[in-house]
């Protein structure tokens, strides 16, 4: 396989999965830990290794090293491996899924920004979700009429406090998740809610038409619901770990035991609470989106920019849900190509810097 991604979170999870099936290794490709590459690079022996930037060739212990996106897409297309795992963060991520499903390869896909920016105009009957929300979801259906779809969210950092102090959050306090360790950028998506708002895009994307909705859920033990139509219910329960999802993407009939049940006597108790617009204003424009899902390349294009002035302090915590939602009302457009995806994306960035 291909991995995309190999240093984060998602990634080292591909690779502890890919060991335990035995799986080959042919590409990684990774950001600016170079340490932990070539770690990984001596334990699974790649091909090709490809980084984010030219200057660290050198430090990369391997004959074969490229550097850029032109690589990846290039080196995907060249590839004899038949899946491609993209573990990347934000809208750098569509190009290789896009070159990874042109080249006829299976695509095990943590990109959120893949569906959510180009969602019309990719076949996903050649993706695998390895997000653990669709995950659930998938793994839930049946053949049997469906009322609605439900995915569960952490409440991100501030899900506990006081409303008045958000407009005040560094980030450093947007880091501070209260149930698991994942890179900044998700970490602040969880915060603002806009996680789960494009968690709930792609969802439409995977599986069609219908209802979808979301829901806190504390502990985050319940990763995703589904309302049949006869009334009844059915929730997927499982410690939080990238790698049960990861190993159904990598091996289909995966039969071996993954993780340890969730045992319901020591949990004890559940909390659900409702997302609410006050504590996450991007929640708004929801369902309005969720009606028009082709403009999700206006909101990807516009909480990245957001992002990128909060982190350099240009902005606060809550204006990065006040950016996206003015470029929403703004760009009442949707893209009818792909290079339609890109336009709008350049056009919605040039928007949030100079507004």
């Amino acid at each position: 396989m291909i991995l995309l991604g190999s240093t984060g979170s998602i990634g080292v999870n591909t690779l502890a999965v890919a060991k335990k099936f035995g799986m080959n290794v042919e590409v990684l490709v990774c950001g600016k830990n170079i340490e932990l590459l070539n770690k990984q690079i001596e334990e699974h022996h790649p091909s090709i290794v490809i980084v984010s930037d030219e200057e660290d060739r050198a430090k990369v212990n391997h004959t074969r090293v490229y550097a850029g996106e032109d690589a990846i897409v290039a080196v995907i297309k060249d590839s004899s491996s038949e899946l491609v795992v993209n573990a990347l963060v934000g809208f750098l991520g569509l190009r290789p899924t896009l070159a990874a499903l042109e080249s006829g390869k299976r695509v095990a896909l943590a990109n959120k920004e893949s569906l959510v920016a180009c969602g019309a105009f990719i076949d996903t009957a050649k993706i695998q979700p390895i997000d653990s929300e669709h995950f659930g979801l998938w793994y839930l259906l049946q053949e049997r009429a469906v009322s609605k779809m439900i995915i569960t969210a952490s409440g991100g950092a501030f899900r506990d406090w006081d409303i008045k102090k958000l407009q005040n959050a560094s980030l450093a306090d947007t880091q501070k998740h209260p149930n698991w360790s994942m890179g900044q950028k998700i970490t602040i998506d969880s915060a603002t809610m806009v996680n789960k708002m494009f968690e709930l895009l792609e969802a439409r994307w995977l599986f069609g038409e219908g209802e979808y909705d979301a829901i806190i859920e504390t502990k985050s033990l319940i990763h995703a619901l589904i309302d049949f139509k006869d009334g009844s219910t059915t929730a997927h329960f499982a410690h939080a770990s990238m790698q049960l999802p990861i190993a159904y993407a990598l091996n289909k009939k995966m039969d071996a035991n993954i993780l340890a049940h969730v045992d319901l006597l020591k949990i004890g108790s559940l909390e659900f609470r409702e997302i609410t617009t006050d504590r996450y204003p991007v929640w708004q424009i929801k369902n309005e989106l969720l009606k028009n899902p082709a403009r999700g390349a206006v909101i990807n294009a516009a909480n990245e920019a957001a992002i990128e002035l909060f982190i350099e302090k240009k902005i606060g915590f809550m204006d990065i849900s006040k950016k996206i939602i003015t470029a929403y009302k703004k760009f009442q457009i949707s893209p009818n190509s792909v290079a339609d995806v890109f336009a709008i994306d350049k056009e919605v960035r040039r928007f949030v810097k100079n507004s």
